[in-house]
């Protein structure tokens, strides 16, 4: 056998950031004993090799480097702490055995862990990199049915969502109060349809939530990580299915349910009225009534005209070009004829408070029925559980499934919130429909544009229409009750204000 003080070694230290390393010497650390070692044995170091990436696949740079100089001949020995640093796995470790086999390497050196090329010296060495690799497996597994038993819990195994932080002393996600609120109002400018993702994008950036080079986040992150992200109304997604959350939501999932809407909707006519430099405030609100086509804009000599697109066809549409300002006097015509008397809105407002005592049993006879209704989607989970466990269904049919069923569930669950904390869940959106029907005639008089076609969207929908150069349209319940109700009819007859109760349940 060659002397040791005869060879050239190479100095090999690795560490990485995984979990398996954790209880392993630095890097600084690894050399101090390695020199120390090389000093004490007489070994002649070629050169320090320094690797900072994990074992435990195929592909270390530096690793394969060392491996393919020493096929060259320029060294015949490795100093390395353990042979866990050479090799994690069976393809490294077995290369690592085929040189000593085939002569390439003579000599390994440990300060941990005696080796010499002989039979049971290679038998020996095998059985370490098995080790090694036995470790790393099973630390895998142990870390996998960690996270699984994590998410049976509700809690989310990884890095929390942006409004959301780590919070590392319980282990759990908290609510980061400054971006949540953020991350609210941008559902809530959204769901309007009246903003591009990019828009929100933009929003998000200007108050603090961009990349870290200071940018707004890509249109597809945006999309992604946070308008179609369940985790912020209390689910989460962990391994292709949707899971219940024990985090505090951060929006309702009725607001995040209304945005996917929108999402859905390719066709919204604000991305064309968002192109356009020149406001033209009724487009989208307007079909036309000949050929049902939607109606663009056009600004011509100084004015904005509403003109059918012309694009059916089957119909050939012979509608004429219509001003905005007749329009305007149009729509808000129509609108005062469903504005609402303030001496009605006052005797209503005090019936309300009557009819606010009598809907508590009411309420509590819906929370219970709500509940029931919950014990049967439990029910339906479980089965769908066992379903799965038995292949009875696939993996794919599972987790769609699943993930519609928790939909539903968390749906009802916040109608039962809102109905606990309320218990009068439809008094609030009656007062405010009271007080909005009241402003009708004002914004009617009034010159912004821009709320008579909101109010207008609510009153009539997507029912108006332009044929002729008149608009035409009709109104949503309640409003239509306005519209053809006599000046001398009584609003608040013996039966009081309140709605039955299954519109009660469909409004929450």
């Amino acid at each position: 056998m060659l002397n040791p003080i005869s060879q050239k070694f190479f100095l090999y230290a690795r560490k990485s950031t995984d979990v398996e390393d954790k209880q392993v010497l630095s890097i600084e650390a690894q050399l101090a004993e390695l020199r120390e070692f090389a000093k004490r044995e007489e070994l002649l170091i070629l050169e320090e090799l320094i690797e900072k990436q994990s074992a435990k696949i195929p592909g270390r740079p530096i690793f394969n480097l060392m491996i393919e100089r020493i096929e060259k001949g320029e060294a015949s020995g490795i100093l390395a702490w353990n042979p866990d640093r050479l090799a994690r796995n069976s393809i490294d470790g077995g290369r690592i055995i085929y040189l000593i086999d085939t002569g390439k390497i003579k000599s390994l050196k440990f300060p941990t862990f005696w080796f010499e090329p002989t039979p049971q010296g290679k038998f020996m060495l095998a059985i370490s990199f098995g080790q090694s690799k036995y470790y790393v497996d099973s630390l895998s597994e142990n870390t996998k049915r960690g996270l699984r038993q994590k998410v049976r819990r509700g809690e989310y195994p990884g890095p929390a969502p942006v409004g959301y932080l780590n919070d590392s002393r319980n282990k759990t996600i908290i609510i980061d109060k400054k971006k949540s609120k953020v991350i609210k109002k941008a559902f809530e400018l959204y769901v309007t349809g009246n903003y591009l993702i990019k828009e929100i994008s933009r929003y998000l950036a200007k108050h603090g939530i961009k990349t870290s080079k200071g940018n707004p986040y890509r249109i597809d992150w945006v999309h992604n990580q946070i308008l179609t992200n369940p985790f912020y109304y209390g689910h989460f997604r962990y391994g292709g299915e949707v899971h219940e959350g024990i985090h505090k939501p951060t929006i309702s999932k009725k607001l995040f349910d209304r945005v996917q809407e929108v999402l859905n909707n390719k066709r919204t006519p604000w991305r064309n009225a968002k192109i356009e430099r020149i406001p033209k405030p009724f487009l989208g609100l307007f079909k036309c009534g000949e050929c049902n086509m939607r109606i663009t804009a056009e600004l011509q000599k100084g004015h904005i005209y509403y003109r059918c697109t012309k694009k059916s066809k089957i119909k050939k549409c012979f509608q004429p070009y219509t001003r905005q300002e007749e329009l305007d006097s149009q729509l808000s015509s129509m609108i005062q004829k469903v504005s609402l008397r303030q001496d009605w809105a006052e005797k209503m407002l005090n019936k309300l408070v009557e009819d606010e005592k009598d809907s508590t049993q009411s309420s509590r006879a819906f929370v219970q029925k709500m509940r029931e209704e919950i014990n049967v989607i439990n029910t339906k989970l479980q089965f769908l559980l066992d379903s799965y466990l038995d292949q009875i269904i696939d993996k794919d049919s599972y987790q769609f499934k699943k993930s519609e069923v928790l939909s539903q569930k968390k749906t009802i669950e916040e109608k039962i919130i809102t109905f606990e904390q309320t218990q009068n869940g439809w008094l609030e959106p009656m007062r405010e429909w009271i007080n909005e029907a009241v402003d009708a005639a004002k914004i009617a008089r009034g010159d912004d544009l821009s709320a008579k076609k909101v109010l207008a969207s609510k009153i009539f929908g997507s029912n108006l229409r332009v044929e002729n150069k008149k608009a035409s349209g009709e109104a949503f319940s309640p409003w239509a009750a306005l519209r053809a109700a006599p000046t001398s009819r009584s609003w608040v007859g013996g039966e009081g204000v309140e709605p039955s109760r299954q519109l009660s349940a469909i409004s929450f």
